[in-house]
């Protein structure tokens, strides 16, 4: 993710100074039999649900721009992990007009986000049971503690859905927590003439009666929150990278031209991201691009990043790096967002060395001297340790984050750090990891170098680090 305050740059700020000078949501977490509201996560307590594990989500919706509203049914597939007489989905807002467990009604009840349904059979731990829920109603946008927004953003000709960290329950029932991953299979009718947009490849696309349904497939495990449809008049192209993975490009007809320019070096960006993190880990790739005003950030969205008007390169680079970094190695709490921000903005930093301009070392030197220049709370935390919900996306999770990432490069040398990396994105592909599952992997692959200093300086210490 790039926050508009924070839009990634880094490189281009820093280098001008420098050259003068334990938890998931399938746990069983709940309250006797039942699923209990909220993972644990720490900064987040009520995203998620313990007792049950989501494997798929059918979600069969339709959208009318002019009325705002959103209706339809989603089927939550999911297993057991306990014995459940009840259980909690995440929903904002919206009205559940029925409830079916199995195919059998279930009587239900709303209290905040908090959607609780009481099977009309007990579910046993083990067990892989249906919940298909309709809804209908006017899909909320969702402030966040850091003040930005998120969820459903109605637009000039449509919408678009940015889920980190909870949005994603502004338009569907879930279980709505990082640690949670599912396959999607998305279904959105919208009026004749506009396009929507989703995650994964494109299975069909049919028009009757004024009206065009787009369904979407996405076969490799999602987090909720890089979840996301697009709704609007979109210029599509569709082709293949070299290798042959397809590619799906929607850009608003407003910026079509800066657009086209701005995504001309995605297969080259892939191409750079595969040598350097290890194989691609989803079925096609691409992007979406709406007007500036649309969003006030750019999203990882898994498959194809939202970008609020045609990206700089590095913010290319930076989302598409995420597609390794967040969406296949997803944090299993937000208090883990620094694996994936870190090593998005170190991605920055490679590119920028790659392309023959600053080093890597030379944006963490002129950051280490000015970086507080240009980000005010840049010494404020530590990555690691957020002092709230209204910090897991602020400048030290971004820049601290790669710092840490940097520190580790140098440590080790160039052959055993990619080494490393690659690894590591291979050990958790498509699954949840801490930050202390990174520390130890980190120490597995390198037992005879001391990286003490760094964790406790870096990574978890207390203001500005002392220069070495």
């Amino acid at each position: 993710m790039s926050r508009s305050v924070r839009l990634v740059r880094s490189v281009a700020v820093l280098t001008a100074l420098a050259l003068p000078a334990a938890l998931t949501a399938c746990d069983s977490g709940g309250r006797g039999d039942t699923s209990g509201a909220g993972a644990g996560d720490p900064y987040f307590p009520k995203a998620g649900n313990g007792g049950y594990d989501v494997r798929h989500y059918a979600l069969d919706l339709a959208y009318d721009p002019a009325a705002h509203r959103l209706s339809g049914t989603a089927r939550v597939t999911a297993r057991a992990t306990q014995r459940l007489t009840a259980l909690d989905l995440d929903l904002q807002g919206m009205e559940v007009e029925s409830v079916t467990v199995e195919g059998a009604a279930a009587p239900f009840d709303r209290e905040g986000q908090e959607l609780t349904v009481r099977p009309e059979q007990r579910l046993e731990k083990g067990e892989t049971f249906e919940v298909a829920v309709r809804y209908a109603g006017r899909p909320e946008t969702i402030t966040d503690p850091d003040g930005s927004r998120e969820g459903w953003l109605r637009t000039a000709d449509g919408a678009v859905v940015l889920g980190q960290p909870t949005g994603s329950m502004a338009w569907f029932p879930g279980n709505h927590h990082p640690s949670d991953k599912a396959t999607y299979d998305i279904t959105l009718t919208v009026p004749k003439g506009l396009t929507a947009v989703s995650n994964g490849e494109l299975r069909s696309e049919r028009t009757t009666g004024g009206r065009t349904a787009f369904a979407w497939h996405t076969a490799e495990p999602m987090a909720p929150h890089v979840a996301t449809v697009a709704v609007g008049r979109y210029g599509v192209t569709r082709s293949s990278t070299p290798d042959g993975l397809p590619v799906y490009v929607a850009v608003d007809t407003t910026q079509t031209d800066a657009g086209r320019v701005a995504l001309a070096r995605l297969p080259e960006v892939m191409e750079w991201a595969e040598y350097n993190f290890g194989p691609y880990p989803f079925s096609s790739t691409g992007a979406i691009v709406d007007r500036p005003e649309d969003s006030e950030y750019a999203l990882e969205t898994q498959n194809r990043p939202v970008f609020p008007g045609a990206p700089d390169t590095g913010l290319l680079v930076h989302e598409i790096a995420h597609q390794w970094f967040g969406n296949s190695v997803t944090p299993r709490t937000w208090q883990d967002m620094w694996l994936s921000e870190g090593f998005a903005t170190y991605a920055e930093w490679l590119w920028t060395e790659d392309e023959g301009g600053a080093t890597a070392e030379q944006t963490f030197q002129a950051l280490y001297d000015h970086g507080e220049d240009t980000y005010d709370d840049l010494w404020s935390f530590p990555p690691a340790k957020q002092p709230s919900a209204a910090h897991v996306s602020g400048d030290p999770v971004y820049q601290r984050g790669a710092m840490v990432i940097h520190k580790i490069r140098r440590t080790l040398g160039d052959d055993a750090f990619y080494d490393l990396v690659q690894g590591w994105t291979a050990a958790h592909r498509h699954g949840n990891a801490d930050t202390g599952d990174f520390t130890a992997y980190v120490e597995e692959q390198a037992p005879e170098k001391d990286f003490d200093a760094i964790w406790d300086d870096w990574l978890y210490g207390e203001g500005k680090p002392a220069r070495p």
